[in-house]
């Protein structure tokens, strides 16, 4: 393991770029091969998510890179939940009772775009486009690509490559047809798929609705969220089952049943997407999945980054996140100078796997809040309850949401153990018929933290 080793980045997406970026600061040699054509250039966005959430441990590793301020050019905040019931009425769910703690909507291309921009700016980087992956050979290191251009057929030999091909990994599809190693693998859909619609900016350029708050639509089977992007538009996702329930994926297929679907239940949504039935015949309907596997590495030759390795669902506003803090991780074991690359991937693997774990488990979690829990009057007062006690207590009392979101220190599998401990007892507490929000605020602190204990003690003893 030296600075000399040819490295091969196969994926130039957000964590591709990002860990080129990174390597490259830390002297390595650096080759990425990348399918797509340079997002810089051409237009790519269609069919993908196109704006994406922002928080506390993407911008930690993004400010290790060096890059965080030309990110929060482009973001916009937001600083809570606004949701609209099916009548048009609104109320809004701050993400945080600390002041100015917020997520922060960003373009995926434009993040992209600075991330490749910066990694070229390294003399020992290059990036090439338009190169599709089609397979590995792992044991000798050597990868093997189709031009998209001109449909010849090459091999990259290297001494170490870095998978960050998404979800859908040729890497991580060579682990398993190669048979090298014991490797296990996972990849579970929701019966549910999202379709992206736009709400188009007013004709000022003004964003027509809320542009501080992420948008909900909550109905039980299905929802609307919409984020809000630079140019006063927002970029609306529609998560609906495949073939169950009266409306559906699969029978919604002409103008009058969609026309029908929007106006019943999302009335105030359908008045400002004017191309409705269009977007929706037209755009491509995406799928939603988790993906976890391992190990992650092969040897000393090859490892997994990013969604190649634990892909997840978009439901925390975690899954660049996520990734990010990959690399992050990452850097702070090669710090520690462990002197082969083997051992660099399994301190890493070790440290990192149970993470991506639980934020996997936690983003399927909030897909049921998002679609059911937001509107119920019990959630609703133990949210109240929780942005009480955060505001008064700012240094002692973090819901789940804000260890996940807006601490960085606290790995995702501690958020996930604590958060959902401490969810529990703040449901019993609202429950109980004694409550009332006007108690005194210590107390209930208080009582929160005894009864959160007591769950943890009890998971424990359960081995959960």
């Amino acid at each position: 393991m030296n600075k000399q080793d040819n490295i091969l980045i196969i994926g130039a997406g957000l964590c591709g770029s990002l860990l080129a970026l990174r390597l490259a600061q830390r002297g390595y040699k650096v080759s990425v091969y990348e399918s797509r054509p340079d997002l810089r250039t051409v237009d790519i966005s269609a069919g993908r998510s196109i704006n994406l959430a922002l928080s506390d441990r993407g911008f930690k590793a993004l400010r290790l890179a060096g890059v965080a301020e030309k990110a929060r050019e482009i973001c916009i905040p937001m600083y809570g939940r606004l949701i609209h019931d099916i009548k048009g009425n609104t109320f809004s769910s701050n993400y945080s009772g600390r002041d100015n703690e917020c997520i922060n909507s960003i373009s995926r291309g434009d993040l992209n775009a600075i991330l490749l921009t910066e990694a070229e700016k390294h003399e020992n980087v290059t990036i090439h486009f338009n190169k599709k992956c089609t397979s590995v050979n792992i044991e000798n290191t050597i990868a093997h690509f189709k031009d998209y251009h001109t449909k010849e057929e090459f091999s990259i030999n290297s001494d170490v490559i870095f998978g960050t091909d998404g979800a859908g990994s040729v890497l991580r599809k060579s682990y398993y047809l190669e048979r090298k190693f014991l490797f296990s693998y996972s990849q579970n859909y929701l019966s549910h798929g999202y379709k992206e619609l736009e709400i188009p900016a007013d004709k000022k350029g003004n964003h027509q609705i809320s542009n501080a708050h992420l948008h909900i639509w909550p109905r039980g089977a299905y929802m609307l969220i919409a984020l809000p992007n630079m140019d006063g538009s927002f970029t609306v996702t529609l998560f609906l089952s495949y073939d169950e329930g009266e409306y559906n994926f699969d029978n919604l297929t002409s103008e009058e049943k969609i026309t029908e679907f929007f106006e019943t239940q999302f009335p105030d949504a359908l008045k400002l997407i004017p191309n409705i039935k269009e977007e929706f015949l037209n755009n491509p309907t995406g799928a939603l999945g988790t993906v976890k596997c391992s190990p992650w590495h092969y040897k000393n030759k090859t490892i997994l980054l990013g969604d190649a390795a634990h892909a997840i669902v978009p439901f925390y506003g975690q899954g660049m996140n996520a990734s990010f803090e990959d690399i992050t991780v990452f850097d702070a074991v090669l710090n520690e100078n462990l002197g082969d690359w083997e051992t660099v991937f399994k301190t890493y693997e070790k440290a990192r796997k149970h993470n991506t774990d639980a934020i996997a488990d936690l983003a399927l979690d909030n897909f049921q809040e998002m679609k059911n829990h937001v509107a119920n009057p019990l959630f609703k007062e133990k949210r109240i309850l929780e942005m009480a006690l955060e505001k008064e207590f700012p240094e002692e009392y973090f819901s789940k949401y804000s260890m996940v979101t807006f601490k960085d220190d606290i790995p995702y599998a501690v958020a996930m153990k604590k958060g959902r401990a401490q969810d529990k007892a703040l449901l019993n507490l609202v429950a109980d018929a004694d409550f009332k929000q006007t108690d005194n605020l210590r107390n209930l602190l208080k009582k929160v933290q005894e009864e959160t204990n007591e769950i943890l003690q009890e998971d424990e003893i359960a081995g959960l």
